[in-house]
């Protein structure tokens, strides 16, 4: 059987950044509702905290058990979802996502570095926001892709909210989940984790990852950093592609 396919995107992302991955697909993946980006006039979503984010992505999946993935935030609520409610997911694929902090010290710093994300955004406006989220060593990577690529998605990032995308910071930013990293165990759904070979932190994380659940499986993208669905998104599709892998 062919399981209802439910992608999330990730911070800054919205929709559109799956089109390279639907493209490859031979079916049409159900997306899940937007986190809450979308540009002037878009309904920003009343949520006020992680689990009510949560409860508002399921209300917008298919009734059947889905194949669930989620690129970077979107692979942190995805594992969240899954954790907290697994019989709304059959398959689960992470591409570029952290488990959680597990101290409060991490949290405090994450805290600290996301408020001053947002009152960037909320100070001098997207464009400002843009040009420094860019500008991350996270991203070096995307350099070595065609001018015109670039230029689209950089366009999507402008063309959203800045107050959204602090909410998103506010609510479901690193800081706010919970840390899931000794609950991987009891996870018992196929899982496959994706990361980048040109992005060692969350290449590390992946790993750790896919250690911590049984019978997992590591996808290691070649020559691509963070942003899989934009560097290779046939490797994706690829993925979400193949027959369901036992535990």
């Amino acid at each position: 059987m062919t399981l209802p396919l439910v992608l999330i995107h990730g911070f800054t992302g919205s929709s559109a950044s799956w089109d390279g991955v639907r493209r490859s697909l031979d079916t049409e993946p159900a997306l899940a509702s937007p986190l809450g980006h979308g540009g002037p006039g878009a309904p920003h979503p009343s949520t006020e905290t992680w689990d009510d984010e949560l409860r508002r992505l399921v209300a917008s999946f298919p009734a059947e058990p889905v194949h669930l993935g989620g690129y970077s935030l979107g692979s942190r609520l995805a594992l969240g979802i899954a954790l907290t409610y697994p019989e709304r997911v059959a398959r689960l694929t992470l591409i570029s996502g952290h488990t959680g902090l597990a101290t409060e010290a991490e949290r405090r710093e994450r805290r600290s570095t996301d408020a001053g994300w947002c009152s960037l955004l909320e100070t001098n406006g997207i464009e400002a926001f843009v040009n420094a989220w860019e500008g991350q060593p996270l991203f070096a990577s995307q350099q070595s892709l065609p001018a015109s690529v670039r230029a689209e998605h950089r366009a999507e990032r402008l063309r959203h909210d800045a107050q959204g995308l602090a909410r998103s910071l506010r609510v479901t930013g690193l800081a706010e989940m919970p840390d899931f990293g000794p609950r991987l165990a009891s996870v018992t759904m196929p899982v496959t984790v994706m990361a980048g070979e040109l992005d060692p932190k969350f290449l590390g994380l992946g790993r750790t990852t896919s250690e911590r659940v049984r019978g997992s499986r590591f996808v290691v993208a070649p020559s691509a950093g963070h942003d899989l669905l934009l560097e290779r998104p046939d490797l994706v599709a690829l993925v979400l592609r193949e027959p369901t892998q036992k535990p």
